[in-house]
């Protein structure tokens, strides 16, 4: 290795290994807790920063006291993790009554030894090809000291209890790759009898790769930190980082060896394998399989829990309630569940209350119409237990499932794997079949306990969107009911005209006068039933058509006419030249109800006044009775209610549909009773010009 090479090996190893340490220790500091093994933990870290930038130098500006100040650092690194590493063993052996003598004594051998290192180490230089004898027993204190933390880290890693050895794991297997390269590079020093650069300056990356294994045991152990995190997304990205790398280095020996053993087509066929490699690589990626195969993996090895709960909560509440996805909520369900186990697929069943539970949703799955009774095997003991039924489980091992008769139609999906309950309060709303995962998954408590959990979640979902749709459905059986009981009510008015016609009938069934008004009126009660239709089809409350000009003179004086047969004189009092814009029907149904009232309400020898009256802005039509009239509070409280009326053959609808109408083209209804003296109703409307039928708000507003 030239000079050159060696001055940019040595600043990019050891570069890397002080940046990454200084801030990982800043990281570490930040959250350290106040004890002994975190103030050693970051104390470790400190020296090999320490170290890191003093082997920077040696590469860049070689000279024998910045090679000494490197070997002083180094000896101080060893001794840093002795200690840390001699803690977490104190605190395992405290527990069975300390330490032996013979382990005090070996500690005091070994810091003798370090000592001694640094002594024998002057001189000690990575630039020269060959080194004076007596410097090999610098090297061979050097390899003791790498032996030493091998054994050390070992006997950690042994004493731990097997219930904490995950936490361990990580930070033993860090510092057995520092020390093991160690061994490796005064081994080959002794051997040699000189420093081999190159392993020199892997030294520097070599500690860069073991920093997330001492990251993940420091997440792990939460006495020597107090918030430090290692993410699974972190922690799976950097997992398929090292894999993609291994297998990208793989590959590049492959090309080199086939270039080299290719002859004159190496260079073509070098290509070909990289060129084949890229595109395995990147379906490798694409992969779902392979990105569960990898996500289980993380989780078993690199965490004591399964699941990033956290995480998991929040995807799964996001896939539940993303109102722009173009799948429904019955689908989501299925996917949010699916994607907790790695599952590729599943079917939804939903209880109906005329068919049981039926298929309502299904996702990567062909059309299929199954089907369950209510008190079938499966539902009785979901409903029973609310227990995640593993399908292959039950079939192994019937005992374990007790009561439990698997569908036939379970032989008819592809794998199924998991029956999952969902269940609303004591309830079963139904449940989900997933298909069995991409990758292996041992179905243990944590995955049962959070598919519960999480099936709960996704069943109050549902079920707060069944309620919202039997609310939907009530609010348009309460409008269809409204509307029909208005239709209802107007004809319960055309009857009654039809009545009153026929027995007039019998009276006046030769006069030719009489006959032409019964043709008049026979026609106009067809047509209000046809309108009626055409509203109970269109499912509106308010006439189809749209208002138009309306002569109140004519149309007070018809209403009038039809109930000149009554017992009761009615006096008319109108001005031919006012108008309003409305429904002639609907305006004469809503007269001609008032007056019906006010007849209803008077007894001979009482009269009905009715007259269309001008106003500043509107026209007023005031109907007045001598009759019996209502209470103060009758007239507050119930009158405008629908259902309220003092008739007794009444339905206690035409005052408030008659107040609904007028609202909707403008105008007003304002009653006057007193109790024993009489009633006036007034009916104020936007008045309209005669001439074209134009609201004269609307003309002032022109004019202006």
């Amino acid at each position: 290795m030239n000079a050159s090479t060696f001055a940019t090996a040595t600043a990019w190893s050891y570069g890397a290994a002080m940046v990454v340490y200084l801030g990982f220790s800043i990281r570490v500091a930040i959250g350290t807790r106040k004890n002994s093994r975190a103030r050693l933990l970051l104390a470790a870290l400190l020296a090999t920063v320490v170290w890191a930038t003093l082997c920077l130098p040696i590469g860049l500006a070689p000279s024998s006291a910045g090679q000494l100040a490197a070997d002083i650092a180094d000896v101080v690194r060893y001794g840093a993790w002795y200690l840390f590493l001699w803690d977490l063993m104190r605190e395992k052996e405290s527990e069975s009554g300390g330490h032996s003598t013979l382990e005090h004594s070996a500690f005091v051998a070994v810091a003798a030894v370090l000592v001694a290192s640094v002594l024998l180490g002057v001189g000690m230089n990575i630039n020269h090809t060959d080194v004076a004898p007596e410097l090999r027993a610098g090297f061979l204190l050097r390899l003791i000291l790498a032996v030493f933390g091998l054994a050390l880290t070992e006997q950690v890693l042994r004493r731990v209890q097997p219930r904490m050895r995950w936490g361990i794991k990580p930070l033993a297997v860090a510092l057995a790759g520092v020390f093991g390269l160690e061994l490796l590079f005064y081994a080959d020093a002794m051997l040699f009898g000189r420093l081999d650069p190159e392993i020199w300056v892997a030294r520097g990356f070599a500690n860069v790769i073991v920093l997330p294994f001492i990251a993940v045991a420091t997440a792990r152990n939460t006495g020597w930190t107090v918030d430090l995190h290692l993410s699974r997304r972190a922690v799976f990205h950097s997992t398929a980082l090292l894999v993609s790398g291994a297998f990208l280095l793989a590959v590049a020996g492959a090309g080199y060896v086939v270039r080299f053993f290719g002859g004159a087509w190496g260079r073509a066929l070098q290509i070909e394998v990289l060129f084949a490699s890229l595109l395995l690589i990147v379906l490798i990626a694409t992969s779902g399989r392979f990105r569960s195969k990898l996500k289980v993996f993380v989780s078993k090895h690199f965490f004591s829990y399964r699941y990033d709960y956290r995480e998991e909560w929040l995807r799964f509440t996001r896939t539940l309630s993303i109102e722009s996805s173009e799948q429904n909520l019955q689908v989501r369900t299925i996917v949010a569940l699916a994607d907790l186990v790695e599952s590729p697929a599943g079917m939804l069943f939903l209880r109906d209350s005329d068919r049981g539970l039926i298929a309502s949703a299904r996702w990567n799955l062909p059309p299929a119409d199954h089907a369950d009774r209510a008190d079938a095997s499966l539902a009785t003991f979901l409903e029973r237990t609310g227990w995640i039924v593993s399908i292959p489980e039950c079939r192994s091992d019937p005992a374990r499932y007790a009561g439990l008769e698997l569908p036939e139609w379970l032989s008819a999906l592809p794998s199924p794997w998991l029956i999952v309950p969902l269940m609303s309060g004591s309830e079963l709303l139904g449940f989900v079949v997933l298909m069995t995962p991409r990758t292996t998954i041992d179905v243990d408590w944590e995955i049962r306990d959070l598919l519960k959990t999480a099936s709960r979640q996704a069943a109050s979902f549902l079920g707060q969107v069944r309620a919202s749709e039997a609310l939907l459905e009530a609010r348009k059986f309460d409008a269809f009911n409204r509307m029909s009981a208005f239709v209802v009510h107007d004809l319960k008015n055309l009857i009654s005209q039809l009545t009153l016609m026929l027995k007039n009938a019998q009276r006046h069934r030769d006069n030719p006068a009489f006959q032409a008004d019964m043709l008049t009126t026979v026609e106009h009660v067809v047509g209000r039933m046809n309108g009626l239709m055409l509203q109970l089809r269109t499912g509106s409350s308010q006439p189809v058509d749209s208002p138009r000009h309306v002569e109140l003179d004519s149309l007070v004086r018809r209403v009038c006419a039809a109930k000149s047969g009554s017992r009761v004189a009615i006096d008319v009092e109108s001005d031919a030249t006012l108008g309003t814009v409305a429904h002639e029907d609907r305006l004469e149904h809503v007269i001609g109800h008032l007056l019906q009232n006010a007849i209803d309400a008077s007894t001979p020898p009482g009269r009905v006044r009715v007259s269309v009256e001008r106003r500043s802005a509107t026209v007023a039509i005031v109907v007045a009775d001598t009759g019996r009239g209502m209470t103060p509070e009758f007239v507050r409280d119930r009158l405008f209610k629908p259902f309220e009326t003092t008739k007794s053959s009444g339905m206690g609808i035409g005052v408030y549909e008659s107040v609904q109408y007028v609202s909707t083209i403008g105008g007003e209804i304002a009653i006057e009773s007193n109790l024993g003296k009489g009633t006036s109703v007034e009916v104020r409307l936007p008045r309209s010009d005669v001439a074209n039928g134009t609201p004269l708000i609307q003309r002032r507003e022109q004019a202006a």
